[in-house]
């Protein structure tokens, strides 16, 4: 298999494909990119590493369950939506294999034998594999939030690349910050966006990944990402893939309906069109 691209996406708002036809938001730009990304990889990934904005754990932990649960992890959505299943199997090869990658670069490693697929798992994979045939290894963000510590956990991650992995960044890269949303939110979020697809899009290699480890100092940073868990699953993604170059993979300027700028990116070149 040949070497795969990486991806940092915008997983979307809450269980919205299940949701399409009840809410006023136009999901279709988001789920056509999502959609695209099969096709642009070409053969089916041995096993995806979903690198989840919505675990946090003090190391970088792997799901090592054979048959994960679903975890819902959102409030206030209509009951149909708390019985989704996405029965996707697990891959415990796959999660040693990162964690061993990891920790023999020195950096700390874990496993979670018990903790379902979250949102920013099951969402995103259900748009794209709606068979749910592809085996998924869920890795959280450490929760310390060092962005450099994402970036290399990244690099050590590459080999899986060559192993048909697919690892995706699952957040909200451009913005997220749920208490300043809508028309005031405008601004900043084009501003964050228009500089984080100059910096993804910049020359590849160790520049753009400290470019990247620097982007608290971007502007608007801070109320785009008053809490930056969203943005850590993208310097996973850009760490695995340092060299490559990179291109918005989808962008949109009304992202949930709520007047922000969203982009997701993937890192590496296609193997075929979209």
């Amino acid at each position: 298999m040949q070497q795969l691209p990486t991806y940092a996406i915008a997983h979307g708002g809450g269980p919205w494909p299940w949701l399409k036809d009840l809410m006023s938001v136009d999901w279709e730009p988001l789920e056509r990119s999502l959609q695209a990304i099969p096709q642009e990889i070409g053969e089916p990934p041995r096993a995806i590493l979903m690198v989840t904005a919505h675990w946090e754990t003090p190391v970088f932990t792997f799901g090592a369950s054979p048959a994960p649960s679903m975890l819902y992890d959102y409030s206030g959505f209509p009951p149909h939506t708390y019985t989704i299943d996405y029965p996707a199997p697990g891959d415990l090869a796959t999660a040693e294999a990162a964690a061993e990658l990891l920790t023999s670069v020195g950096i700390a490693a874990a496993f979670d034998t018990e903790r379902g697929f979250d949102h920013g798992t099951f969402v995103p994979a259900h748009v794209m594999y709606p068979d749910a045939s592809i085996p998924i290894v869920q890795m959280s963000v450490r929760s310390d939030f060092d962005p450099v510590a994402h970036i290399e956990a990244g690099r050590a991650l590459a080999p899986l690349r060559d192993q048909g992995v697919l690892i995706v960044g699952s957040g909200y890269p451009s913005y997220h910050n749920l208490s300043a949303m809508g028309p005031a939110a405008r601004e900043h979020s084009i501003a964050f966006d228009q500089w984080l697809t100059d910096a993804v899009t910049s020359e590849a290699g160790p520049a753009r990944s400290n470019r990247l480890a620097e982007w608290a100092n971007a502007p608007s940073a801070r109320i785009a990402h008053a809490r930056e868990e969203h943005f850590l699953p993208l310097l996973v993604a850009a760490g695995a893939a340092e060299a490559e170059p990179a291109e918005a993979q989808y962008h949109e300027s009304n992202a949930m309906g709520a007047g922000i700028a969203s982009s997701s990116y993937r890192f590496g070149r296609a193997a075929m069109a979209p």
